[in-house]
């Protein structure tokens, strides 16, 4: 059971609770979460997480593939969920990539902004 955040904070349930995520939702929240923190990071995780923030920083040639490799890392451990494609659209130095997922049959699209400087943007 996974917590709802919005912007880092948890989202209050109206009675004095927090919001809790269940089915397709729970399942993106910890896939967003996989993909967004950093790999190595955490010093008792260190395979959590991805190396997506380095792929602004490659050659435009090897971007794509090093997104999809990326991606399938970071999320081997949601064995339910199945990486179906990762498509990475770069525009200046700013790079904007969905992933389409499947889970239970079900399709799952996130989509993520990669920048070299910021933190990277999600929505799902």
């Amino acid at each position: 059971m996974e917590r709802k955040l919005i912007e880092g904070d948890y989202v209050p349930d109206g009675a004095g609770g927090l919001t809790t995520l269940t089915g397709s939702e729970e399942v993106l929240a910890r896939a967003l979460y996989r993909l967004t923190a950093r790999r190595g990071g955490l010093p008792f995780l260190p395979e959590l997480g991805s190396r997506l923030y380095q792929v602004p920083r490659e050659k435009p040639s090897v971007r794509q593939s090093l997104a999809a490799r990326y991606v399938a890392q970071a999320l081997e451990g949601e064995r339910e969920l199945k990486v179906k494609d990762v498509a990475l659209a770069q525009t200046g130095d700013r790079a904007e990539l969905r992933v389409q997922l499947e889970w239970q049959g079900q399709p799952l699209s996130l989509d993520l902004e990669l920048s070299p400087r910021e933190a990277m943007e999600v929505t799902w």
